[in-house]
C-alpha cells in the first residue's frame, strides 16, 4: 500500500511522541518534516529519521486544520433512546468510536488491527456507566501504550451513556498478524 506523504516545515514548537518509545519531544519552528500519515486525529511525521506522533490539536503547528472529531449522537426518538442505552448499542458506538483510533506506524486503525479483545459496559453502585475495555499492542515493548490509552479514553467517553472509561493493556495472548480483519490485511497488501 502506497502511502501520500507530504513535506512541511514547522509553523511554531509543539509536543510530539517519539514512537515507539512514547517519550516526550518538542518539534521546533522553522524545522521541516514529512507527514507519513494523518489518520484519526493525529499525525505521524519523520524528523530526519525519528518517527513522531503530533496530536490533533497541534495541527496548526504543521499548516494544518484540526480535524473535528464526531461524537457518537443519539437519535431523538424515544424508543431509539431507550434502545441507545442499551449495552449493545453502547458497545456498538464504543467500537465505531475505536475505530477512529490509529496504530502512529500502521496506517490500520485499532479495531481492524486487532488490538481490542474485549468490550464491557458495567453499571457502577453511583448508576454511572464504565465502559471496561481490553486491549493489546503490536509490540509488549512498544512505549506507546499509554498514549494510545488516553486516546482511546477521550474518544470513547463522547459515546452517550458512556461516564467513565478504564483502558486495560494485556499481552497475553500476544498479538499477531492473523488477529486482523481481511479489510486490515487488504489494505496493507498482505491478501
Amino acid at each position: 500500500m502506497k502511502q501520500k506523504t507530504e513535506q512541511v516545515t514547522m509553523q511554531r514548537d509543539c509536543q510530539a511522541i517519539v514512537i515507539p518509545a512514547g517519550l516526550s519531544t518538542t518539534l521546533r519552528k522553522g524545522s521541516d518534516v514529512l507527514i507519513t500519515q494523518s489518520l484519526g486525529d493525529s499525525f505521524t511525521v519523520n524528523d530526519h529519521g525519528r518517527l513522531l506522533r503530533v496530536a490533533g490539536r497541534d495541527a496548526d503547528a504543521l499548516g494544518k486544520k484540526a480535524k473535528q472529531t464526531s461524537a457518537v449522537t443519539a437519535p431523538n426518538s424515544e424508543a431509539s433512546t431507550q434502545r441507545q442505552s442499551s449495552a449493545s448499542q453502547t458497545i456498538k458506538q464504543v467500537r465505531a468510536q475505536l475505530k477512529t483510533c490509529y496504530d502512529p506506524e500502521i496506517p490500520v486503525n485499532i479495531v481492524d488491527l486487532g488490538l481490542i479483545y474485549h468490550l464491557d459496559k458495567v453499571e457502577l453502585l453511583d448508576g454511572r456507566h464504565l465502559m471496561r475495555i481490553t486491549m493489546t499492542l503490536t509490540s509488549a515493548g512498544c512505549g506507546m501504550g499509554a498514549v494510545l490509552a488516553e486516546d482511546i479514553r477521550q474518544k470513547v467517553l463522547t459515546v452517550p451513556g458512556v461516564d467513565a472509561v478504564e483502558v486495560a493493556m494485556v499481552y497475553d495472548p500476544p498479538w499477531s498478524r492473523e488477529m486482523m480483519t481481511d479489510a486490515a490485511k487488504l489494505q496493507l497488501g498482505l491478501l
